[in-house]
């Protein structure tokens, strides 16, 4: 039966650029979307800018624009990087909205109807200058423990040590410098303390609602506080803040603003609200506490305890239903390190898309990486590329484009009827990559639908269609070969679809089929299908291009004017633009007629080429020069599968001094062009040229 699916990813904050470390998680969600709508169900993906706060208010008055404008702007921006990954929200709102300030204040109403708000007086720092009160994160000093300088007033980045802002040493105001002051304010309070709460908490954290880790981790939250002050246990929760903030008020007052974090997970009602207004959808049929629709929250691990604890228990006591599971993923590390500025590792999705790489690389690498964990991925740019090359190009891709040729040229593009244990094997495994995506073992589900690649390249290898087509009587099999090829391609393509939207998209229209559903695994083509003239679906992704990437982030990290801002209660890093440095093509010095002379060119035909063990780049070639056989170890593996280059010309360097390597002795090398832009080309003579012809 169809189910009835909410799914949200985290709210970006306005206040700064989307990168590749946020879209680890916006890729992951939209993956596990995407495949829930192919199985058929009702599936409902909302998000929006998390707009409100200090950070935002400040950031305005700096730029010398209202925060409504400012909002306005990120949020262009945000949905522009997020439709550059294929990120296909139904609903991309934001939380400065008339639908999120009505669910917040209702939520209030009922919590303090419930009795769990508490109105106390407390004691913060105050900045006389810029006459505001003063959040944790804006107040600077020396640490009480180490003494280190210019810590911020929650705790030590130098030794780690947590304390309250009030016992800094030689605190200022990281917005005005100035002195603050010690002042009286009253704050409203979640009651998170109350034994209802810390009972209902208890048992939701442990109902299978979270990953086993994020559950364990709850129940230090959890614990009942301890005599020698190694826990506090739930303390309540401070959900308000004082004017200037921007923000919604708080009913019945007039100075108290909504803290951010209680209205950004409110955000994702508002947004859906804003769906449901639009698309004739029942809002209560996914929010009630009787709803019998499915609710999941992508987050980051970093903002588990707002949405493990806080939120459920703002759901459950304002009469509303709590989330079926909050899925937390871990962070980006690039090259085995966080994202650096220093290193040109800090990469915003606008730079990515600038510099011309395509989106599905870092769709598909992500999704080889993800499990349904907490643990870190890491983004190795080096694998990046042998990987993105090696799958999607020398593998799945590679299927189509040496079996396609054949049906348009010598069966007018229409398939013969194909049936085989491998077809049949390759439709069994679409139940087992199923699971995988439900369970977000996304990594999982690629090592087979790569394994099934490798068994279809293997069955093209076996029965070499470029064999067939030689033979007088080789017709009737190679039009079962490649319609069966082609019929794996297909299969493929379903199981990728929801990791590569595009890629998939236009393999359908080289197939001639309706956008593909999971359950159309279950048939395949039938003869007399036609399909239609195949183009290229998929480039390589070439180093150069990634070295480019990484230098353009790093001549864009110029110090700014104006000194960096403070880390806010919710902050988001500073845009980093994309800079092109590619540099002219530098003059080659001439060379006379003799000096030319001296390179013996001579026409190669690949007789056989190999994977070599343990090398990333190289492919073992074989060479046939006609009276002799050499050895070449070619540097093109990132462009080339080893099984479409048996049987095809090239030029080689003859007499070059043979060099040892690591893996054997190369006899020569082979001759390949390269510019600024993506691609290593292998030259090929005209046809007519035999193997030992010389080249000059």
């Amino acid at each position: 039966m169809p189910r009835r699916i909410l799914v949200t990813s985290a709210l970006p904050y306005a206040n700064g650029a989307i990168h590749l470390g946020h879209l680890v998680e916006y890729i992951q969600t939209d993956i596990w979307v995407r495949f829930q709508k192919m199985r058929g169900h009702v599936c409902w993906y909302v998000c929006a800018d998390d707009t409100h706060g200090t950070p935002i208010m400040l950031r305005a008055d700096k730029e010398g624009i209202t925060p409504e404008q400012l909002i306005a702007r990120v949020h262009g921006e945000h949905l522009r990087d997020f439709s550059g990954f294929h990120v296909a929200f139904d609903n991309y709102y934001s939380t400065h909205s008339d639908e999120t300030r009505l669910h917040a204040e209702d939520i209030y109403a009922r919590l303090q109807a419930a009795g769990l708000i508490e109105t106390r007086a407390i004691e913060q720092f105050y900045d006389p200058v810029k006459a505001m009160f003063l959040p944790d994160r804006f107040i600077k000093g020396e640490c009480p423990k180490c003494g280190a300088a210019d810590q911020y007033g929650d705790n030590c980045e130098a030794c780690g040590a947590a304390y309250a802002p009030t016992e800094l040493k030689n605190p200022y105001s990281a917005v005005s410098g100035t002195k603050p002051e010690m002042r009286q304010s009253d704050h409203y309070f979640f009651k998170l303390s109350d034994a209802k709460c810390q009972a209902f908490l208890g048992e939701w954290t442990r109902a299978g609602h979270l990953q086993a880790e994020a559950a364990n981790k709850m129940q230090e939250w959890l614990k009942p506080a301890a005599n020698d002050g190694a826990s506090e246990g739930l303390t309540d929760w401070d959900i308000s803040r004082d004017a200037p903030y921007f923000g919604f008020r708080i009913p019945g007052t007039a100075d108290k603003f909504f803290y951010v974090w209680l209205d950004a997970p409110v955000g994702y009602m508002g947004s859906f609200q804003n769906l449901a207004d639009r698309a004739g959808l029942q809002f209560d049929e996914y929010w009630a506490a009787d709803s019998g629709a499915e609710l999941y929250h992508f987050i980051g691990k970093d903002i588990l305890y707002f949405h493990a604890l806080f939120w459920p228990a703002m759901l459950k006591f304002s009469g509303r239903r709590t989330p079926s599971g909050v899925f937390a993923h871990g962070f980006l590390t690039v090259d085995g390190q966080k994202m650096s500025k220093s290193r040109g590792t800090f990469i915003t999705a606008e730079s990515y898309l600038g510099q011309g790489l395509d989106p599905e690389w870092l769709r598909y690498y992500y999704a080889a990486k993800l499990n349904a964990s907490m643990e870190d991925i890491d983004l190795n740019l080096d694998d990046f590329v042998a990987r993105v090359n090696s799958d999607l190009v020398g593998k799945y891709v590679n299927i189509a484009s040496r079996c396609a040729g054949f049906i348009h040229k010598r069966f007018g593009a229409a398939l013969t009827a194909a049936s085989s244990a491998l077809l049949a094997d390759a439709q069994a495994a679409g139940a087992a990559i199923a699971a995988q995506y439900e369970a977000r073992e996304y990594g999982k589900a690629v090592r087979e639908i790569m394994a099934l690649a490798d068994r279809a390249n293997q069955f093209v290898n076996d029965h070499a269609p470029w064999e067939l087509a030689k033979k007088a009587d080789g017709e009737a099999e190679l039009h079962r070969v490649c319609s069966e090829a082609l019929n794996l391609f297909r299969l493929l393509t379903i199981y990728l679809k929801p990791v590569l939207p595009k890629l998939a998209a236009n393999a359908e229209a080289f197939l001639g089929v309706a956008p593909l559903a999971w359950a159309d695994a279950a048939a395949l083509l039938p003869g007399g299908h036609r399909i239609g003239e195949y183009a290229h679906l998929a480039t390589r992704v070439e180093r150069k291009q990634i070295d480019r990437l990484v230098d353009a982030n790093k001549d864009s990290l110029a110090p700014a004017a104006a000194p960096p801002q403070p880390v806010g209660e919710k902050t988001a890093a500073p845009a980093v633009s994309a800079v092109s440095t590619a540099s002219p093509a530098s003059s080659t010095p001439l060379v006379s007629i003799d000096e030319f002379s001296r390179i013996d060119l001579r026409v190669a035909r690949i007789a056989k080429a190999e994977h070599v063990e343990g090398a990333e780049k190289l492919i073992r070639l074989t060479l046939d020069l006609g009276a002799e056989t050499r050895t070449v170890f070619a540097g093109i593996k990132s462009a080339y599968d080893p099984a479409a280059l048996t049987g095809r010309l090239t030029v080689m360097v003859a007499n070059l001094a043979p060099r040892k390597m690591k893996f054997g002795v190369s006899e020569g090398m082979v001759l390949a062009a390269s510019g600024e832009g993506p691609g290593i080309f292998l030259l090929s003579p005209d046809s007519g040229a035999q193997p030992g012809m010389r080249v000059k």
